[in-house]
């Protein structure tokens, strides 16, 4: 044996003895720090990963039919349902955004044009909606984790979750005034307002009867069914990372599997998990406010219905169609978003009116390199499916401008 070799095993020994001593030295000083982080590092429960089903979930009070679907769809691009008739559901939720808005935050009333090209027409007293368009793509699974059945008269609803169901979220838009009711009706007053219009409308009379039956079909209730009967077309249940999940190992590439170890590992899947990737909770994260001008268009900052700047952990399916991002379309892209919680995962305040104690216990686990997020928005591309209905009726029974005043 050389006496290099020999030094050398000596020093490995040594070094082994070191190690194995630090293992046992008793908690104390700088260890006590470390241990005492472990102890109130938050666990997480994670739903399993599932592709969506093919089954669509329906309340009971609420089958599905063609003719209800036919019905739900003319109402969703018919400006009657708005106050001044010049803003239709579809106004915010189109599917050439696919059923989004390429818009941080919506313009409703009294306005112009469609998405990035929509603005308020002078003179305008109309706010700005506080919150960007989340798509109406695939909501019809809206609450669903794991392989749970959804309970579709609770499914959660908003950003705020102020309501559930598609039947009562269908409704919420006409009732608002920066989204649909503008200034000329009451909150009170404007569904009943929409229902009278209707009945004035033969087709509407015909297709209402075709769709519930009964002496009296045209009512605030069977408006909402109609419309969500027709959102429960909206679903994309064959991306490729549904094909994956499915069986077929070919229809991700191995980039994008990585990807997907990836966000499971950097702590994405905390809260972005299940078939919808939502665990469909509340978590204050800090986001920057928009920066809109003018802010007093904006109102006060929007601190959510609790004071808290917490919202509800929004889907990551068709993440393509639907830029911006974020409750209040703060981010352009996918790297930005994962680069802010880069930063607050850090502690780094990205909102003044949200302190670092604020912050989700979750965010601390977010730890993001470079490469980890071209792999994660790498494997986020595939849960997109542009496999849904793009079609738009020529004409709405109204007569009125089809999707309302977006030309």
């Amino acid at each position: 044996m050389g006496e290099n070799t020999a030094s050398k095993i000596g020093f490995t020994l040594l070094l082994g003895l070191f190690l194995t001593a630090a293992i046992f030295i008793p908690s104390g000083c700088g260890n006590h720090k470390a241990k005492e982080q472990e102890t109130v590092k938050p666990k997480v429960d994670v739903p399993p990963f599932t592709a969506l089903p093919q089954d669509v979930p329906t309340p009971e009070d609420n089958p599905s039919s063609k003719d209800k679907e036919i019905l739900g769809k003319l109402l969703f691009y018919d400006p009657i349902l708005s106050g001044d008739k010049d803003v239709s559901c579809a106004t915010c939720h189109h599917p050439e955004m696919g059923y989004a808005e390429f818009l941080d935050i919506s313009i409703g009333p009294n306005a112009q044009g469609l998405g990035s090209r929509r603005k308020f027409i002078e003179p305008n007293s109309i706010p700005f909606v506080k919150r960007n368009a989340q798509t109406i793509l695939n909501t019809a699974f809206n609450g669903m984790q794991g392989h749970q059945t959804v309970q579709s008269e609770n499914a959660p609803m908003f950003w705020d979750d102020r309501v559930q169901s598609l039947e009562k979220q269908a409704l919420e838009p006409i009732k608002a005034l920066e989204e649909m009711r503008g200034l000329h009706f009451t909150e009170e007053e404007i569904l009943e307002v929409v229902v009278k219009r209707l009945q004035r409308i033969p087709e509407y009379q015909e297709l209402f009867k075709r769709a519930f039956g009964g002496e009296n079909p045209i009512s605030v209730s069977n408006l909402g069914k109609a419309i969500a009967a027709f959102e429960r077309t909206l679903v994309t249940n064959n991306s490729r990372f549904d094909q994956y999940m499915n069986g077929d190992q070919s229809a991700i590439s191995l980039f994008e599997k990585d990807g997907f170890e990836q966000f499971k590992k950097v702590g994405c899947a905390n809260c972005h998990n299940g078939p919808m990737f939502s665990d469909y909770k509340f978590h204050v994260l800090g986001v920057p406010e928009n920066k809109k001008l003018p802010l007093p268009d904006l109102g006060q900052a929007d601190k959510q219905a609790l004071d808290s700047f917490a919202f509800r952990t929004p889907s990551l399916r068709n993440l393509r169609f639907t830029a911006p991002y974020m409750h209040n379309g703060s981010f352009m892209d996918l790297r930005r978003v994962l680069e802010f919680y880069e930063d607050i995962a850090h502690g780094k305040i990205r909102n003044k009116n949200v302190p670092k104690t604020k912050f989700d216990p979750l965010v601390a686990e977010l730890k993001l390199s470079v490469k980890e997020m071209s792999q994660i928005i790498s494997f986020l591309n595939t849960l997109n499916d542009p496999d849904f209905d793009k079609s738009i009726p020529e004409t709405v029974p109204s007569g009125l401008s089809v999707g309302g005043n977006i030309q």
